[in-house]
């Protein structure tokens, strides 16, 4: 009997024509705009598409889903990430796609407790764009890239047709240290842990959304675009004992209070008076319907503190520039895992589910 051939080596490791999409992603069979937004949908693609298909022998950095993977080069830990930004308009209060680019990465290291150190850069360009402003584009990143004291170290660019691109589409990769005895992560909260907020919360979104949809509000609400490696790196030298940290882009506080709750099955108890909401961010919302509890920030943290230091680390926020508008607005209890819970302004308590899709789309 003669040997059966191996398969073509063109033909596809996967049996695309018999696949079937995992149950919990029926319900929505096709890409909508919520499968980028941070909430529910953007969690079960996450789980149930992309961690199945890049699972391998040692996917723990994976599995933990944090901000950013850690892993181990020799003797060091360097945090890896990326992440890319397509937001609408490309100019907005207080920001811009380009050092919105450069802070998003340079925060996603931070929140694993790694110093940035080097970035990349990727430029998916459409035909038409004036070079003008794709060179306003990149002045602000450089200045965004000095300022969090990283360096922007290799790139790529490609053109797509006109039509094909909205201008201008940015992807940038990051690595920063771990310094060592460091370890946080989002499966780390524990019973007892203080919830703190960096400061106010919700303008990135809202002030996106005004430009975009020609709104006004009674005064301009600019965004929170900031860097925070060097406000990470200064509770972590003053040995604040920080198990979670998170910065509450797409979804909001809402959704990074979820994701840290569910992934260390810890309840979290928050007092909705304390969140810091400004004034005419929480008129905007009342007036287009939204919770400001979900609205996407791009220069906040949330920190889970071991209560011993919850003090300690509230006064060293204040002491920086990023940090002034920190407040305690919550604890994690060993009740309810995976919920979390606020206590009303009247007293009553409601469930803060993670959202389902994404309010503001194109926000970052």
């Amino acid at each position: 009997m003669s040997k059966p051939m191996d398969p073509s080596p063109l033909q596809p490791a996967v049996d695309l024509a018999n696949w079937s999409c995992p149950l919990p992603l029926r319900d929505s069979p096709h890409i909508v705009m919520g499968h980028g937004g941070g909430g529910r949908l953007s969690a079960e693609l996450v789980e149930h598409l992309f961690v199945p298909a890049f699972s391998s022998g040692d996917d723990s950095a994976l599995a933990r889903l944090g901000d950013s993977a850690v892993v181990a080069v020799g003797a060091e830990r360097l945090a890896f990430t990326t992440d890319s930004y397509v937001v609408r308009p490309r100019w907005f209060p207080g920001g811009s796609i380009g050092d919105l680019a450069v802070n998003g990465t340079v925060n996603d290291l931070a929140m694993m407790g790694a110093r940035p150190l080097y970035l990349t850069v990727g430029f998916i360009l459409e035909e038409g764009l004036e070079v003008a402003e794709l060179g306003r584009i990149v002045e602000v990143m450089g200045r965004a890239a000095r300022e969090a004291g990283v360096t922007i170290v290799a790139g790529d660019t490609k053109v797509v047709d006109a039509g094909h691109g909205d201008g201008v589409y940015i992807n940038t990769a990051g690595v920063g240290a771990v310094p060592a005895g460091v370890t946080i992560g989002p499966e780390l909260a524990r019973p007892g842990d203080v919830v703190i907020v960096s400061g106010p919360i919700g303008m990135h979104g809202i002030a996106v959304l005004s430009v975009r949809d020609g709104l006004e509000f009674g005064s301009q609400i600019a965004s929170d675009s900031a860097p925070l490696g060097d406000l990470v790196a200064e509770l972590i030298d003053a040995g604040v004992q920080i198990h979670a940290l998170r910065d509450p882009t797409r979804g909001g506080v809402a959704a990074t209070l979820n994701e840290i709750a569910t992934a260390s099955q810890v309840g979290v108890h928050i007092e909705e008076r304390q969140v810091p909401v400004p004034a005419d961010v929480r008129a905007a919302c009342g007036f287009l319907g939204l919770d400001p509890m979900c609205v996407a920030n791009e220069g906040k943290l949330v920190a889970f503190v071991a209560p011993s230091d919850a003090d300690r680390a509230l006064a060293l926020m204040h002491s920086h520039r990023h940090g002034t508008g920190a407040v305690i607005v919550g604890e994690v209890t060993a009740d309810h895992p995976g919920v979390v819970v606020a206590r009303t302004a009247i007293g009553g308590t409601r469930v803060v589910d993670l959202p389902l899709a994404e309010q503001l789309p194109r926000i970052c």
